[in-house]
């Protein structure tokens, strides 16, 4: 048995930030069942989206203020960036994400979101000519496959606009593999905490001023359990994820925290079905299998 003080606390270390990652991807993952929930008191994406932001706009802006502290002067050009980065990464792929989750299920829903990085493979071959190794077009085809699967899984339990809602969450992962493509230099030259705290605070805006200007205000006025969802679904799926991910990459990085994150089409999957009565077949299972064991197969590539 190994006592060394420093194997002990690199172990402790490994332990805290798998469960940091586990967790933020549980919490992330969730957000699908909490607007599932949201949906139900006949709240509309616009809508629902607006008190996410809302809620969560101003523990960012805070974070924001507090990186403002150590000045950093952007181009005009890292600034225009920053602007398209927000809005695509955390604004346009929000929208889709919610406006699709009106006519699928959450388990659907995160499997197709959990495709983002063969769409950064994709986008890196078109603008990039990177070339596609056999392991990589294997697990492209394994991961597509799952989603297939499940697609069909779907159609046959006669759920109405799948096509429409899996092609809006098609939508939002693309978004999201963009702002990752765009985000490159941007992380480099602002940090993690810096770059995503002002993405977010950009997304937020967007997405209040999206909602003042073509809703009622009466809109705002809603029930307690709308507010307390959303409350949840501000500061447990979308804040401490962030935080979660970010402390968990520090311990054990970016490979094996990605990896941990495997976790969250398999807990929507279940907390759907606890919580939404959606159906978990043996086809759903085989699908959620295949997309894991692809994008797996893309976290392990060197």
């Amino acid at each position: 048995m190994n006592t060394n003080p420093l194997h002990i606390i690199s172990r402790r270390n490994y332990l805290s930030g798998l469960a940091m990652a586990t967790a933020g991807a549980v919490l992330f993952s969730a957000k699908a069942i909490v607007a599932k929930l949201l949906y139900r008191y006949q709240l509309d994406a616009v809508t629902l989206i607006a008190f996410r932001m809302a809620f969560s706009l101003p523990v960012f802006a805070v974070i924001a203020m507090m990186q403002m502290r150590q000045p950093l002067r952007l181009s005009t050009g890292e600034k225009w960036r920053l602007l398209l980065v927000g809005l695509t990464g955390y604004y346009l792929s929000s929208f889709l994400d919610f406006l699709g989750l009106q006519y699928i299920s959450a388990g659907l829903e995160r499997l197709i979101l959990f495709l983002t990085p063969s769409f950064v493979l994709f986008f890196s071959m078109i603008l990039y000519q990177r070339q596609v190794t056999r392991l990589e077009l294997g697990a492209l085809l394994l991961s597509y496959s799952g989603i297939v699967l499940v697609f069909l899984h779907d159609l046959h339990w006669g759920a109405d606009n799948v096509v429409l809602g899996a092609a809006l969450v098609l939508g939002a992962a693309v978004s999201y593999a963009a702002y990752l493509m765009q985000s490159g230099q941007l992380l480099a030259r602002l940090g993690t905490l810096r770059l995503v705290s002002y993405a977010m605070c950009i997304a937020s805006v967007a997405c209040i001023t999206q909602c003042l200007a073509i809703r009622p205000i009466s809109v705002w006025n809603q029930p307690d359990a709308v507010i307390y969802l959303s409350l949840f679904n501000a500061l447990f799926c979308t804040v401490l994820p962030v935080f979660l991910t970010m402390m968990a990459i520090k311990r054990i990085g970016a490979a094996t925290a990605s990896q941990a994150g495997m976790i969250g089409p398999v807990s929507t999957l279940f907390l759907g079905a606890w919580l939404l009565s959606e159906p978990v077949t043996g086809w759903q299972l085989l699908g959620t299998a295949l997309v894991l064991s692809g994008m797996y197969l893309l976290s392990t590539k060197k």
